[in-house]
């Protein structure tokens, strides 16, 4: 356990080390919103750490590092495509905004958005490191864990692709999404984030210390639903459409069910 622990603190540092110098760079551009992009990669990367660093060759470790990597790529690649070029995301320029300067606001993003971010990120990623410990084999709940990973992805993947088209056809322009997968939950994305954790979690449980990691999925749950995903958006989508309510009324918040009449 020792080996482990230090394992992991030398993994939040390495992390840590990285954020600080994207912040660098946030600070230069002006624009802190780049850490969205490099979120799923910041929770894919201690993963690649503990792969390297340990024996990497057990069936479960090459799962979950794959796994993760496959997700965190993705993600970086979806939100590069959609966010670079834009400008600074609102949530960033508001928070710039309360700072007062963009100096002020630089140093507080480094503890208060980079650095905040690090840590969760090391924090969601235990089981993708914990994981990887222990073990020489993938049993069924692995399996049921790699399953439950790839409906996540898909939601993610589909919910984004279908959103993306919507939004490049000019005769939805002001409109709101409600089809597809979007017909079924409000937030297909966010749903897919939580259900990708959650399979690899199942599967981190397989090692001896995976039950030290049944919290991560829970904390990223909580962000996406509580905080900065689920809550944010729909205060912002809100003001933007008036139809929302309506929407908001029939359609499921997060896990995907039938609509309402």
């Amino acid at each position: 356990m020792p080996d482990i622990l230090f394992l992991l603190f030398t993994n939040l540092a390495t992390l840590l080390a990285l954020l600080t110098a994207l912040w660098f760079v946030s600070t230069r551009i002006k624009d802190a919103s780049i850490i969205d992009i490099f979120w799923g990669p910041a929770c894919a990367l201690p993963a690649v750490l503990t792969f390297f660093r340990t024996d990497g060759a057990e069936p479960r470790a090459l799962l979950l590092t794959a796994l993760v990597s496959i997700w965190a790529a993705r993600l970086a690649l979806y939100l590069g495509q959609r966010n670079l070029g834009h400008g600074e995301d609102v949530r960033y320029q508001n928070m710039r905004r309360r700072q007062g300067s963009d100096e002020a606001f630089a140093r507080w993003s480094l503890t208060r958005v980079f650095y905040l971010q690090g840590v969760i990120a090391w924090f969601v990623s235990l089981p993708v490191q914990i994981g990887q410990f222990g073990g020489d084999g993938v049993g069924a709940l692995a399996v049921i864990g790699a399953l439950v990973f790839a409906v996540g992805l898909g939601f993610e993947t589909i919910g984004d692709w279908q959103l993306k088209r919507f939004k490049a056809d000019p005769a939805n322009k002001g409109k709101l999404m409600t089809r597809g997968l979007w017909a079924y939950t409000r937030h297909p994305n966010y749903f897919g984030d939580a259900a990708v954790w959650t399979g690899l979690t199942l599967i981190a449980l397989e090692a001896p210390f995976g039950f030290l990691t049944i919290l991560s999925p829970a904390v990223m749950a909580f962000f996406l639903v509580k905080v900065s995903g689920k809550a944010l958006t729909e205060r912002l989508m809100e003001k933007k459409y008036p139809e929302y309510a309506e929407y908001k009324r029939r359609v499921s918040g997060f896990i995907p069910m039938p609509p309402r009449a």
